[in-house]
């Protein structure tokens, strides 16, 4: 790659990037495709902090951060496999045996489907798995996935082809179910797309993929050859009309597909960085084999993945507490997605669909809704100026979630940071005083109101 975008082109193929001179060009072909809005936002969150703005975090979906209690059981089972001498040591390069073998039997028991514990591979949580499955595919191969898109899977995808993410369309007009047609003109058009994503549950928009939309997909991806990866890190947080339909349950005995789940978002515990795959059908395809083989030797070069947590997941999971733990965490994010739905969907020039999993909310404004000039009052001047340089040149919706952040400090993100062209925000459903979060709620729907003129 040449550095004509970075800088002037000199003699023998040295590059001039503001005054120095380097003799190639270090940039990866994709990284202006790296962008996760999620944090990024908190840039600015934290300089209006320093201003004196009291910030309510609703951007990152962090369960531990926003207050939820982990039971003292759950504590009390790591702290005991603590005390293990192994937790502090290595782990095998695919992953505790004992957590690999229950993972299996669970599928079994649960599903009726069988897992090699062998096609089980941990990561360091699943931003790892995900960095590795798309960094070893082929160049030109290409995993088209749903739009919004989560920027962790979008990112890294449009990293490694040096290209923009492919796309295909979630309807917010629909449940924000996929819209068939689209991937399957994608697909057929488009010879690089080798696999579909799927996020399911999804993130951002809480949507639930219908079982007989899995099996189309499958369709899909068994007729045009493609691999599949679905995302099901918040497989047990379903708490709508739809139920949550694993993937394994559906890809019959010949498409080859990858599953992603973890123990961040459902224990919660995000800090223990604790993801796996699970490889199906495998040995269906040679390519597809060869390419499995690939993430497990990538995964030698890291040594192992985090040992404390693999080795308590079996107990955890396995407790018989743990189903009604999840039970009434989902039940609380219920309540609050009804919430929000009723505030929300009285709102003109706003598409609200209720979630009916996980604990996000997306919001999207209609057409001509939003422009590039409007504000809400800010009564610190200070806050007003710091804010008004922000706003120079970015997103319409981007520019409401600033001068809502400013004028209420509620920190949500644009949905324009997830891959989208529709205009609109996504927050969370994880505050645990429900009191507070309709408050939240009120004080989000009334910046509506005053940004758009629609009082």
């Amino acid at each position: 790659m040449r550095g004509q975008d970075l800088g002037r082109d000199l003699p023998n193929g040295r590059i001039s990037i503001n005054g120095l001179c380097m003799r190639t060009n270090i940039v990866h072909e994709g990284a202006d495709e790296l962008s996760y809005e999620i944090r990024g936002i908190v840039r600015v969150a934290e300089r209006l902090r320093e201003l004196g703005v009291d910030i309510v975090w609703e951007n990152i979906g962090d369960p531990i951060a926003k207050g939820e209690v982990v039971p003292a059981w759950i504590k009390d089972i790591v702290a005991d496999t603590m005390r293990d001498d192994a937790s502090f040591g290595y782990s095998p390069t695919k992953g505790i045996a004992t957590a690999r073998a229950f993972i299996a039997a669970e599928r079994l028991r649960e599903s009726k489907v069988t897992l090699n514990p062998d096609d089980i591979l941990f990561f360091n949580g699943l931003g790892d798995a995900i960095s590795i499955v798309y960094t070893y595919l082929r160049r030109s191969a290409r995993v088209i996935g749903p739009c919004p898109a989560y920027p962790t899977h979008s990112s890294a995808e449009a990293a490694h082809a040096g290209a923009p993410h492919i796309t295909y369309t979630l309807d917010c007009l629909k449940n924000w179910y996929p819209n068939l047609e689209d991937i399957r003109n994608k697909v057929r058009y488009n010879p690089l797309v080798a696999g579909i994503l799927i996020i399911n549950p999804d993130n951002p928009t809480g949507m639930v993929y219908p079982k007989q939309v899995l099996r189309e997909i499958v369709a899909i991806a068994r007729e045009y050859g493609l691999f599949l990866v679905s995302d099901e890190t918040y497989a047990r947080l379903s708490y709508g009309r739809e139920k949550m339909t694993p993937l394994y349950e559906v890809i019959g005995d010949d498409v080859p597909a990858i599953v992603m789940r973890g123990l961040s978002k459902e224990v919660p515990w995000p800090g223990s960085r604790c993801g796996w795959i699970e490889v199906y059908n495998k040995d269906k395809d040679p390519v597809f084999a060869r390419y499995a083989k690939t993430l497990v030797d990538a995964k030698m070069l890291e040594v192992c993945s985090t040992t404390l947590p693999q080795l308590a997941l079996p107990r955890i999971i396995g407790d018989s507490r743990f189903a009604g733990h999840v039970r009434l965490r989902t039940e609380g994010y219920r309540k609050k997605a009804d919430i929000a739905r009723a505030v929300f969907s009285r709102l003109p020039g706003v598409i609200a669909p209720c979630p009916e999993s996980s604990f996000y909310y997306s919001v999207v404004f209609e057409d001509g809704v939003l422009n590039g000039k409007q504000t809400l009052p800010i009564a610190d001047s200070a806050v007003r100026h710091s804010i008004e340089l922000e706003v120079g040149g970015v997103s319409p919706d981007k520019r409401f979630v600033l001068y809502l952040m400013a004028a209420t400090g509620i920190c949500v993100v644009p949905l324009s940071g997830f891959n989208t062209d529709l205009p609109g925000f996504r927050m969370t459903l994880l505050e645990p005083d429900e009191k507070k979060f309709t408050e939240t709620v009120g004080k989000i729907s009334d910046a509506i109101r005053t940004y758009t003129g629609n009082r």
